[in-house]
This record gives C-alpha cells, sequence and structure tokens, in this order.
C-alpha cells in the first residue's frame, strides 16, 4: 500500500507529498518538518521545497503543478495546485497481462431464458416518458395493496421506472438513441422477471419504436400500453393490475437456484469520494474486481470525467489496439463535448471532494481508476450499449453517480458496488447497492447506510487483498437474497437517471 509515519502516509517513493492520517495540528513533526500551519486529515503535505510550475507527484503520477512555490511541510491545495498538460502517452496493451484463472465460487441466483442469472427478481414498470410517470407510479401503489400480487412467491416487488425524458426531444440524435438504448437494457436486465411498458400515446419516444419487431425480452414475460389508447389514468391502473397478475404469475415460478459467479456482472462506482478513495476503498474493490474476473465474472467502470487524466493506465492493459482506441475516442469526445457547452474537464472534483484532500481532476482519477483493479481492458462500451464481454470492462458516462449507475445497469449490471469517503447514501433498483466507507470516522458516523468499512485499512492495518476478498463475499451474499443496507431503507425509487445529451425542446 504504502509507508506510514506517525500520522501520514507516503503512497510511492517517488512521490513529494503525503497525506494526513489524521487532523495535524500547527508545528506537528511530519519527516523531520515541523508543520507551518494545521492540516486536515486526508489532505497533502509537501515533504520537500517545490518550485513554481513543478510536478506534484502522488502514487508516482503527476496530479498537478504548484502554481506558486511551496515550502517543506506546506499544505497542498487548490490555492497552489493546479491543473499539469494532460499526458497522452497510451502505449495501447503495454501492460496487459492476463490474470491466473480461479474456480468461480457460486451464489444463488434467477436464472434466465437468455442464459443471464440476476440477483433479483422484479417486475418494472417502464415509462417511455415522463407524462407516465406519475401513472406508474399510482400502479405501483395499487399493485402494493393487491392480495394476489402481494402472496406471489419468489418475488422482490414490483418497481415503477420513472424518469424526466421521452419527448420534447429530437427523434433522431445521440440523446434519442442513448434513451432508447437505456430503456431497452432496463427491460433486458437480468433482475427483472417481467416488464410492464407504460407510455402517453402521443410523445417523441414511442412505444412502438421501443417493443420493435422482435421480442424485447427473451421470455416474453413483456406486456405494454398507452394511457391515451386505454382510456385514460384510471382505466390504465385497472388494465395494468389485471397485466401485472398475470405477469406475477409467471416470473413467481423461477425461484432462486446455483450458479457460477462467472454469471455475476458489477457495475463499480465511486461517489463523495475523499483523499482516502484511492488508498482504502477503491484498491480494495480493484482486488474485489481481479477475484471475479479470475472466475470468469464481469466488472464495468464508468465514470469518464474521473478517470481522465488516468486513462493511460487503461490503455496499457487494453486486450487489443481497438479496444485501447475506442477509449481514446470517448476521451476525445468528452473534451469536444465540455468544451462545446463551456465547461473544461478539471472542473470535475466536487467541493465535498475538495474538502476531502482532493484538488485536481488528475488527483481524482488516478484514485478511481484503482476500482478496476489490474485485469486486462477486454472491452469499451457506450453508455447503456449491452456488454457482451466477460472481464474488466469500461462504459462511458458521466461522472454524476446516479446517471452513471443508470447505463451501468441497462448495459447489464445486476449489483453496483460503490466506494464513498464523504458518505453517498443511494440505492438502485433492480440491483442491489453495496456501499464501502472510505474511512473509519465516516463510517461510524453512517453506519446505517455503509455496508463495509474498508478505513480498517488505515487504523487496523487490515491489507487491501484481506478487504478485497471481504468484498467478494459480501457481493456474493447480496447476491444471493441479503439485503444490502440502502435495499433495508427503501432507496431506489428515485435514481434512474438516464442521460440527457441535447437540446430539450
Amino acid at each position: 500500500m504504502g509507508v506510514t509515519e506517525a500520522g501520514v502516509i507516503r503512497l510511492h517513493g517517488s512521490d513529494n507529498v503525503v497525506i494526513a492520517l489524521a487532523d495535524l495540528p500547527k508545528g506537528a513533526a511530519v519527516e523531520g518538518i515541523a508543520l507551518p500551519a494545521p492540516v486536515p486529515r486526508g489532505h497533502k503535505i509537501a515533504t520537500r521545497a517545490i518550485a513554481r510550475g513543478e510536478n506534484v507527484l502522488r502514487y508516482g503520477q503527476i496530479i498537478g503543478q504548484a502554481t506558486t512555490d511551496v515550502a517543506a511541510g506546506a499544505h497542498i491545495h487548490s490555492h497552489n495546485l493546479g491543473m499539469a498538460p494532460h499526458s497522452d502517452d497510451y502505449a495501447i496493451g503495454a501492460e496487459c497481462t492476463p490474470l491466473p484463472p480461479l474456480e468461480p465460487k457460486t451464489f444463488m441466483g434467477y436464472h434466465r431464458a437468455d442464459g443471464q442469472v440476476g440477483t433479483r427478481n422484479y417486475i418494472g414498470i417502464l415509462t417511455s416518458v415522463n407524462c407516465s410517470g406519475s401513472v406508474a407510479r399510482f400502479i405501483a401503489e395499487a399493485a402494493e395493496k393487491d392480495p394476489v400480487l402481494n402472496s406471489m412467491p419468489n418475488m422482490d416487488g414490483i418497481v415503477p421506472i420513472v424518469h424526466q425524458t421521452g419527448c420534447g426531444m429530437s427523434g433522431v440524435n445521440e440523446g434519442y438513441q442513448t434513451l432508447m438504448r437505456t430503456l431497452k437494457g432496463y427491460a433486458r436486465n437480468a433482475n427483472f422477471g417481467g416488464i410492464l411498458l407504460v407510455g402517453l400515446g402521443c410523445e417523441v419516444m414511442q412505444v412502438p419504436d421501443l417493443v420493435g419487431q422482435g421480442r424485447l425480452r427473451p421470455d416474453g414475460n413483456f406486456r405494454y400500453m398507452t394511457i391515451q389508447g386505454t382510456g385514460g389514468t384510471r382505466a390504465t391502473i385497472a388494465k395494468a393490475l389485471e397485466v401485472l397478475r398475470e405477469m406475477a404469475e409467471v416470473a413467481s415460478q423461477t425461484p432462486r437456484a446455483p450458479a457460477p459467479v462467472s454469471k455475476l456482472v458489477i457495475g463499480l462506482q465511486c461517489g463523495g469520494s475523499d483523499g482516502y478513495s484511492g488508498i482504502t476503498a477503491n484498491p480494495a474493490l480493484g482486488h474485489a474486481s481481479d477475484l471475479l474476473v479470475r472466475m470468469g465474472g464481469t466488472t464495468i467502470l464508468s465514470e469518464t470525467p474521473e478517470i481522465y487524466g488516468a486513462e493511460h493506465l487503461l490503455t496499457r492493459r487494453a486486450v487489443s489496439r481497438e479496444v485501447g482506441e475506442k477509449l481514446i475516442d470517448r476521451i476525445r469526445w468528452w473534451e469536444d463535448y465540455t468544451a462545446r457547452n463551456e465547461g473544461e474537464m478539471d472542473n470535475n472534483p466536487s467541493p465535498g471532494n475538495k474538502k476531502g484532500g482532493l484538488t485536481t481532476i488528475l488527483e481524482k482519477s488516478l484514485g478511481a481508476v484503482a476500482k478496476g483493479g489490474t485485469a486486462p481492458l477486454s472491452g469499451v462500451y457506450k453508455f447503456a450499449e449491452p456488454v457482451t464481454t466477460p472481464g474488466f470492462v469500461y462504459m462511458d458516462s458521466p461522472g454524476y453517480d446516479p446517471c452513471s449507475v443508470t447505463g451501468q445497469i441497462a448495459s447489464g449490471a445486476t449489483m453496483i458496488v460503490f466506494t464513498t469517503g464523504r458518505g453517498s447514501v443511494s440505492g438502485y433498483k433492480p440491483s442491489p447497492c453495496i456501499k464501502l466507507a472510505t474511512n473509519s470516522e465516516m463510517y461510524a458516523r453512517m453506519a446505517e447506510d455503509m455496508d463495509i468499512n474498508c478505513g480498517d485499512i488505515l487504523t487496523e492495518g487490515v491489507s487491501i487483498e484481506k478487504k478485497g476478498e471481504e468484498i467478494l463475499d459480501r457481493i456474493i451474499a447480496v447476491a444471493s437474497g441479503q439485503k444490502s443496507l440502502s435495499e433495508e431503507l427503501g432507496f431506489g425509487g428515485a435514481e434512474f437517471v438516464p442521460w440527457q445529451i441535447g437540446a430539450v425542446m
């Protein structure tokens, strides 16, 4: 991991900063230097004088350049650290080393007609447009009170999937195609035992276009209706309840059964990151990802603005030039996209990130990519594009967590594992979400929301490998039906956030 010394940790021998493990007062000794001012925990301290324009290194990588002369022992943050030139030393495939396989473990999942295996068995009420959202919620509320539906075995519930778009948009552009992929991806996710699609009738995202010519679900447990065609709100609710009873009868016939973990598809996420994210939870999740990949499973890394500046660490692991070039293409797309919208990629670190000790996007990204472990990068996908390649893959998405997770679930993720330093609270039906705390202080403060504490890597000396094994064990338990804490709290009803690209008209 790194070398610790009296309240700080050095992450790499070439670093010219160390990280505070606790709030350090003025005068505290760090590597023989008396601190000239207090430094908050998780923040950086210069271990030697750094000249203006000189690179600042953490993890043995450049995280920025000093914007002024920095004295030894000084607190390094936004006041004296800025962005460095973006490296394009991609060296595609230079460090692509296959990991040795492991005998796969098993979990208890729901086997689907197309060979996928779900971790949950929901029926989804999917909406084509925001205009049908309230009716979808009314249907779900009525279903909760229905004695027939409540008596069905092997079911996790009926969940409305409501969003803010579907009309007032072009019907031919990238935004339309992205929403189409997202809705179809949810309809096919293995955590749904059936889907009822509800539209208004006159929207741009037409129900017949979504349904298409073939079967949207291989098991055929799919129905659709429009509010206008069915006769209004009350008629739609009544008809939907009839249909849901039929669908639940089919879905409830699928009990949990053993499956190899090679059938798991795990979305890797981080949100509310802090200075400890890249030291504890992210590398521990990366080790769990490697274990799962070695057993034949699939893990999905995303959040393109949050790997910016560290993408060279991924391209070097690409299994082919085509895979590496796909990732570079997405980086270039984002540079153009943010410029067109009067933004810049270094704007990403949030106020919470900065309070937790992260300064530049380069620093944040280097910690974020640690969630992906060391496995070869076997595929790169657009937002909500079906993931068909096993192993460690990348799916393009914004850094905004609910939106990114929405894309991962549409791509096939049947579980989300989410690291957080500040304390993110969220859930993502139909896929359960496991929360990993980066530090023990936040874990103690928010224990009802955090499934696993990774702060003990620093406070108790638990190894990254041991913590990764603990995370994998929890993944298997939750995949087999144990509820995550966000599920216990009832999260998941408001976090479906399709990526809106293009003008709202």
